[in-house]
């Protein structure tokens, strides 16, 4: 029995140290100390420090309003993204942000939302594969052909943590192929994505969430 236990703590020590290192040549998109390459897209005008806080600890609080992405200032291709994020214990079931990719241009779709590609972190829906404003894959939509929020769904059931623990978000840019993971599962993949490559975004729609460990890798 104790040498059952003791491979589990092997087992489990050793994916939690998978997630937890970052490697050496990580590009650090937010160094937990300003926000000096990011910018807060809205339609308010609000700064980014109204919406943005940080402490000692390197956790990004990040408020839910007003509607906007903070973004990037600079922009990106064939890339590893890893953002760490999660909600608060009892944030609503319809808590909504999402992980902007290529952002090209914008804003475009209902004066806000740039032509980009949403890999989705909807509280139940994270995984999901949104093209915005334009943006385009090969592979079929979920959703109807005219629905108003075209999506591609994930490819497996609710990889999720509960609620006020962190959820590991990795997205791969490789050429035109986008893949993302879900807590180490792989919930979704599209291919020939224009554009392919731009700034990368965080939404905000309305419910506070928190952010660390936001780094990429370069995949060339």
């Amino acid at each position: 029995m104790m040498q059952i236990r003791y491979t589990l703590l092997v087992i489990i020590a050793g994916t939690l140290s998978m997630y937890c290192q970052t490697p050496s040549n990580a590009v650090h998109l937010w160094d937990g100390k300003n926000l000096d390459h990011w910018e807060f897209i809205n339609k308010s005008g609000a700064a980014i420090h109204s919406v943005c806080q940080y402490d000692t600890g390197r956790v990004l609080a990040v408020e839910g309003t007003p509607l906007g992405y903070l973004a990037t200032i600079d922009s990106f291709e064939n890339y590893k993204l890893h953002v760490e994020c999660r909600w608060a214990h009892g944030a609503a079931q319809n808590s909504n942000s999402g992980v902007l990719i290529h952002i090209a241009s914008g804003p475009v779709d209902r004066g806000l939302w740039p032509i980009c590609f949403q890999v989705q972190m909807k509280i139940s829906r994270a995984g999901d594969i949104l093209p915005m404003a334009g943006a385009k894959f090969a592979e079929p939509l979920s959703s109807a052909p005219d629905a108003k929020t075209p999506l591609r769904e994930r490819r497996e059931s609710d990889s999720e943590r509960p609620l006020g623990e962190w959820n590991i978000v990795e997205i791969i840019c490789s050429r035109d192929t986008l893949t993302c993971t879900v807590n180490g599962v792989m919930q979704n993949q599209v291919s020939q994505c224009m554009p392919q490559r731009g700034k990368i975004g965080i939404q905000l729609e309305g419910t506070p969430f928190e952010l660390r460990n936001i780094w990429l890798t370069s995949r060339e």
